[in-house]
């Protein structure tokens, strides 16, 4: 069949898509960052059909190397790009925002304790919180990314009282991504076959990665992540003890520490899975296409402000086990059951936490006390 060159394309109809989104990425010039923005402009964070409209902040001095990444972003010719934005300033970045993607911070430096970590980035997130407060969409959706990743979201939302505490939330994808990965390789089956892998608490060493509660799909049907890593094993295929062994010293401290241990290997941090974990994170949350929400009986890991499920002291931001509902409510999934390793790895990372929000309790009177 000929085309008449005055035949019209099949375009997407307007009324396929979503309304658009205004997206904020702050530290926009930095590793995460630029990973990150073909992520958001080629619809893998908001979903597939959602235009959206790129706002990219950073420091002055980087405004010349956003002005670049703007280039590269009209050279890709994303379709459901609208508009970019770049600004230093954080009313212009802030302005409208509906989904805020927390990615820049002070990073730690050689010989900084945590409370000289946790002082440089709450001047930062006191006044991403502030601006946001003031100038946000009322029903802003926010992830932070930027460690100590719980703690700084729980600033963030200590002074942005006008959004909901349940758009809040911090990144731990990359854990549960590595978890997955990690338990995937062990029982020899594709990540897309495993489920219900739970990262609980803080986005640091204490965190707790739990697969008690995993399933895999395997040849001989679907089974718990326990089984089918010890029918996999070559040694001690008889042995529950030989599992247990490889979850508590190697798949648990795995985990943990691989952050470190990319940068050991790269000599820089891991800026491409983290990109990918915020658009796996947002899209899941905020995706109007059913086939990019959370599977069906399945759940993924995000940082929340606890309610006091499992015990956990409410306000905290803490990394559960959660489900998403078709209006984007996010659920934590309750009533599982933990054994006594897990109970105690959550007391040990909730007052982690509490002692960080303590710490900035500390300075803010300090911060305050000098103005």
């Amino acid at each position: 069949m000929s085309t008449s060159h005055t035949d019209l394309p099949a375009f997407t109809p307007a009324e396929a898509l979503s309304p658009a989104k205004r997206v904020l990425i702050t530290g926009a010039a930095g590793q995460i960052g630029y990973s990150l923005i073909p992520l958001v402009a080629s619809g893998a964070v908001c979903g597939s059909q959602t235009p959206v409209d790129i706002v990219l902040l950073d420091i002055p001095q980087a405004l010349p190397s956003l002005e670049g990444i703007v280039m590269e972003i009209q050279d890709g010719a994303y379709p459901l790009v609208r508009s970019i934005i770049t600004t230093d300033s954080l009313e212009v970045a802030f302005k409208g925002t509906q989904v805020a993607l927390m990615v820049g911070g002070f990073p730690r430096l050689a010989g900084m304790d945590r409370k000289d970590l946790l002082t440089k980035n709450a001047q930062i997130f006191v006044a991403a919180g502030k601006a946001l407060d003031q100038y946000g969409d009322r029903d802003c959706k926010v992830c932070v990314v930027a460690n100590p990743a719980n703690t700084n979201c729980f600033i963030m939302k200590d002074n942005c009282p006008s959004i909901p505490a349940e758009n809040f939330t911090c990144l731990t994808r990359l854990d549960h991504n590595r978890a997955l990965w990690q338990l995937a390789s062990k029982a020899k089956v594709p990540v897309g076959d495993v489920a219900r892998v739970t990262i609980w608490g803080n986005h640091s060493n204490t965190m707790v990665p739990d697969v008690d509660q995993a399933l895999v799909r395997t040849s001989a049907g679907v089974v718990s992540a326990r089984s089918a890593i010890k029918a996999a094993m070559e040694e001690g295929k008889d042995s529950d003890e030989a599992v247990s062994t490889w979850i508590s010293g190697t798949f648990v401290p795995t985990v943990q520490t691989r952050g470190a241990e990319v940068i050991r290997v790269r000599q820089k941090s891991s800026a491409m899975s983290a990109a990918n974990a915020v658009a796996d994170h947002v899209r899941n949350w905020l995706s109007t296409v059913p086939s990019e929400r959370v599977r069906a009986n399945d759940w993924v890991s995000m940082g929340i402000i606890s309610k006091g499920e499992y015990g956990i002291q409410p306000g905290l931001v803490f990394s559960y086990p959660v489900q998403i509902d078709t209006n984007g409510k996010i659920k934590v999934v309750e009533n599982l059951e933990l054994s006594e390793a897990v109970k105690a790895g959550l007391k040990a990372t909730e007052a982690e936490l509490a002692s960080e929000r303590d710490m900035y309790f500390t300075i803010k009177a300090e911060l305050a006390a000098q103005q």
